[in-house]
């Protein structure tokens, strides 16, 4: 017996198609949900306004037995990574776009030989081309976990830094560690000792194939006005009147570039490195003579701004492991209320006609 199955046009025509139309809207008219959703649920788009209750039954319990596989990971939409017709706005390479404050933590070397797990906020990021949509952003994270585990130095910044960019294609990239460290602090007279906490931020810039390597120090100390401490010993000496000069809690953020092929720059070298600088740093631990001694330490060290930025200029340009540096000190008035500010620049790296509005706010400390 010859079974002939009834021919159908490659191409139906608008007729049919129409045809076919109402036959799925009168059908449409009648059917319950659950025999539109058996049948495909893309259908009840197809229902005239006039047909209600057609909206496909959906699962309202989670799937927990449901495990997603090579074909379903592959149907499912990726704008952000879509084509170039998806891009919204000028076709212009973006300089930076990743992630900040992804936090996590992480392992460090310390100069005595021993390590330290400290809570560290993470911020990576690439270029991205002019051509493309955007980013996965998870990857970004899946290369930085991949070296967590390891005491970070600046050769696993690389290590992590390479991995995403070659993850996102990308030509630069950047990661930056910003995290407090803590360091045990010998009061001036009494013998005590207490924990000072430095905000330390390491940075590795890849630019062009070009790698640098950048570190950030805040440095809090105490600054005596010069002119201040003068008017009060006049006033002393010529009138027997007692005076106090104004002195403040003051900041310097430190900028540097580590050279490449040098010894190690500990963070402990660095705050030791301000410290001489500028020894009037803040006390943790303190008794009467304590008190008295920094009292004693202003008055022997007393400086505008503008002498702070040179002092730690000087210290910087004598130690060969250091490039190009920015000095930004900001010492908070007790006299004034405004700050006095001072930005010293060496080198090309930092050199720049425009400061973030916000930079000199920022520098408030908070303990």
């Amino acid at each position: 017996m010859n079974i002939h199955a009834p021919d159908f046009a490659e191409s139906p025509t608008r007729d049919e198609a129409e045809a076919a139309l109402r036959t799925l809207r009168n059908w449409l008219g009648s059917a319950s949900d659950v025999e539109v959703a058996d049948l495909d649920p893309v259908v009840a788009r197809l229902a005239p306004e006039s047909v209600s209750n057609t909206y496909p039954a959906l699962s309202r319990s989670y799937p927990e037995d449901f495990e997603v596989d090579t074909a379903y990971r592959a149907s499912m939409p990726d704008l952000q990574n879509g084509p170039e017709s998806l891009i919204k706005g000028a076709r212009q390479q973006i300089a930076h776009v990743g992630i900040s404050n992804f936090r996590l933590p992480i392992r460090f070397h310390r100069r005595d030989g021993d390590d330290l797990t400290l809570e560290t906020s993470v911020t990576g990021t690439v270029s991205l081309e002019a051509d493309k949509k955007g980013i996965n952003m998870s990857r970004i994270m899946r290369s930085f976990y991949g070296s967590a585990e390891r005491t970070f130095s600046f050769e696993v910044m690389e290590d992590a830094l390479g991995a995403y960019k070659r993850d996102l294609e990308s030509c630069d990239a950047r990661i930056a560690m910003r995290f407090s460290f803590p360091m045990k602090v010998g009061s001036l007279r009494s013998g005590l000792e207490g924990y000072q906490y430095y905000d330390i931020t390491l940075e590795m810039i890849d630019r062009d194939g070009e790698r640098l390597k950048v570190m950030h120090l805040d440095y809090v100390y105490s600054s005596t006005c010069p002119c201040s401490l003068e008017l009060s010993e006049h006033a002393r000496r010529e009138r027997g009147q007692m005076a106090t000069p104004h002195s403040q809690r003051s900041v310097a953020r430190i900028s540097l570039v580590v050279e490449p092929d040098t010894d190690v720059l500990w963070f402990e070298d660095l705050v030791e490195l301000c410290r001489r600088a500028i020894p009037t740093e803040t006390q943790v631990m303190v008794k009467r003579e304590d008190e008295q001694a920094f009292a004693e330490l202003n008055a022997a060290n007393p400086i505008f701004v503008e002498d702070a930025v040179r002092l730690f200029a000087e210290a910087l340009r004598a130690d060969t492991r250091i490039g190009d540096f920015r000095v930004i000190a900001s010492h908070q008035e007790s006299l004034h209320s405004h700050d006095a500010i001072s930005v010293l620049v060496e080198g090309p790296t930092f050199d720049t006609a425009s400061f973030d509005p916000r930079t000199f706010s920022g520098l408030i400390h908070v303990g």
